[in-house]
C-alpha cells in the first residue's frame, strides 16, 4: 500500500424538487406539491454545511455545484443564504467555480442577474432539445423559445460561462434533426455543452414503458459521430464521454469528480467522498427523502469506508470517462494502491485496444469510450462492498 495524498475538494448541494418528474430521470428528485419548503430546507442545508465542515477544516473548496431537482425553483435570496453559509463555515477558493442548474421553464426575467449577485458564476441550462414535440415526449415543462430567452438572459446578466444540456437518440430522431438541435445550441453561444444519449434507466417511467421509435444502437452511434464532428468544427473539444467545451471552459467540478477528487455532499440524497490521509477513503450519503432529511439533519448522514478491493473500480469508473485520461501517479496517490495491483487488467485492455498507456498517462481509445461499461467490469471486485460511485450524478 502507498500513502494516500489528499486531493482537491468540491461541494455538491442538492435541491430535490421539480415542477414535475421527467419520465427518463433517475436522479433523486420529487414533484413539488404545494408550497416549496424554502426556509426550512435552506436552514437544513446551513446546519448540514456547518456539521460537515469539521471534517474538512482548513481544506479549500475549489468548486460548488447546485444540482437537483431544480435549484432555480429557489429564489436568489435563498441561494445567497446557502452560499453565504458555505463561505462562513468552509474555506472557499477566491476563484471558486459556482454552478447552478436551471430549468428554462422556471426562470423569471431578471433573476439570473440576481443569482449572479448571490455568487453564482456558471449556469447549466437544461435545454435537452429544441424540438417542441421531442420536449413534450421527454416530459419537459419548457419550450424551445424559453431556452433561447434564458440564454439571452444569461448573456445580459454577464454569466457568459454556461452549459447547455442536450440529449440525442430521442424517439423518432434522425441525424438531420439531431444536428438541428446542435446548431440551435451553438447559436446561443454557450461555453460548454453536455451531449448525452437518452437511456432507459431502471426505476423510471421510460424503463417501465419505453417510448416507441427509439433509434437503434447503430443509428445512435451515427447521430453521435455527426454531432461530435459539428461541435468540433464549432470549437467545442470533447474532454469527457458527454462533455464538450471551448478552450479553458471545462467544468472544474466535473474534472474533480473524474480524477477521483473529494466532495462534500449536502442536501437530501446527496453523496460525498472524503479522503483522510494517509490511509482511509469514505463515502457519505444523506437521507434521500426530503422529509427525512429535514427531520434528521445533521444526523441524517451515513458514512462508510471504501474497501481497498473496490478502489480500482471506483477510480476507473470516473477516470476512464476522460478523453485524455489521467496520470498513473494520480491512481497511486488517490487510491493508496500500487500500480502493480491493476497492471494485469490494464495490459489486457491495452491488448484489446480499449486502453492506451503512453509515458505516464492512461487513457481510453475511441473504441474504449464506446465500450466503457465493459472496460469497467475488468476492475470490479468479485463482491463489491460500496455503491457510492453509482449514486454520483454527472454535474455539468
Amino acid at each position: 500500500m502507498s500513502r494516500l495524498v489528499t486531493p482537491p475538494l468540491s461541494l455538491y448541494l442538492h435541491f430535490p424538487w421539480c415542477v414535475q418528474k421527467c419520465p427518463y430521470c433517475d436522479f433523486n428528485s420529487y414533484t413539488l406539491h404545494g408550497d416549496l419548503a424554502e426556509d426550512r430546507y435552506v436552514d437544513a442545508l446551513e446546519r448540514d454545511i456547518q456539521s460537515q465542515s469539521v471534517e474538512v477544516a482548513g481544506r479549500e473548496i475549489i468548486s460548488i455545484f447546485l444540482g437537483g431537482g431544480t435549484p432555480s425553483l429557489f429564489p436568489p435570496n435563498a441561494i445567497a443564504r446557502v452560499l453565504d453559509a458555505t463561505r462562513k463555515h468552509l474555506r472557499v477558493a477566491p476563484d471558486v467555480e459556482v454552478t447552478m442548474e436551471a430549468n428554462p421553464g422556471t426562470i423569471e426575467r431578471g433573476r439570473f442577474a440576481e443569482y449572479r449577485a448571490a455568487g453564482v458564476n456558471r449556469v447549466s441550462l437544461g435545454a435537452q432539445s429544441f424540438n417542441a414535440q421531442r420536449l413534450e415526449t421527454l416530459g419537459r415543462i419548457h419550450s424551445p423559445e424559453e431556452t433561447r430567452r434564458a440564454a439571452e438572459e444569461l448573456h445580459t446578466a454577464g454569466i457568459e460561462n454556461f452549459n447547455l444540456d442536450l440529449m440525442y437518440a430521442l424517439p423518432g430522431q434522425d441525424v438531420a434533426e439531431a444536428l438541428k438541435d446542435v446548431e440551435a445550441a451553438i447559436a446561443l453561444a454557450p461555453t460548454h455543452l453536455s451531449h448525452y444519449q437518452l437511456t432507459l434507466e431502471a426505476g423510471t417511467v421510460f424503463a417501465a414503458e419505453p417510448p416507441p421509435d427509439l433509434p437503434s444502437d447503430d443509428a445512435a452511434a451515427e447521430i453521435l459521430a455527426a454531432c461530435s464532428e459539428r461541435l468540433a468544427t464549432a470549437g467545442f473539444a470533447q474532454y469527457e464521454v458527454s462533455g464538450y467545451s471551448q478552450p479553458g471552459r471545462q467544468c472544474r467540478h466535473n474534472l474533480n469528480y473524474w480524477t477521483f477528487g473529494d466532495y462534500l455532499g449536502v442536501g437530501a440524497g446527496a453523496h460525498g467522498k472524503l479522503t483522510f490521509a494517509p490511509e482511509t477513503i469514505i463515502r457519505t450519503v444523506q437521507a434521500r427523502e426530503p422529509r427525512r432529511y429535514l427531520a434528521g439533519v445533521p444526523a441524517a448522514i451515513t458514512r462508510k469506508d471504501v474497501p481497498n478491493a473496490d478502489l480500482p473500480f471506483e477510480f476507473m469508473l470516473n477516470a476512464l470517462r476522460l478523453v485524455d485520461g489521467v496520470e498513473i501517479r494520480t491512481f497511486v496517490e488517490r487510491t493508496g494502491l500500487e500500480w502493480e495491483q491493476i497492471a494485469g487488467q490494464v495490459d489486457t485492455l491495452v491488448n484489446r485496444k480499449l486502453l492506451i498507456v503512453q509515458d505516464t498517462r492512461l487513457f481510453p481509445t475511441v473504441t474504449g469510450l464506446r465500450f466503457l461499461n465493459e472496460m469497467l467490469l475488468s476492475f470490479l471486485a468479485e463482491t463489491p462492498q460500496t455503491t457510492g460511485a453509482f449514486g454520483l450524478s454527472t454535474a455539468v
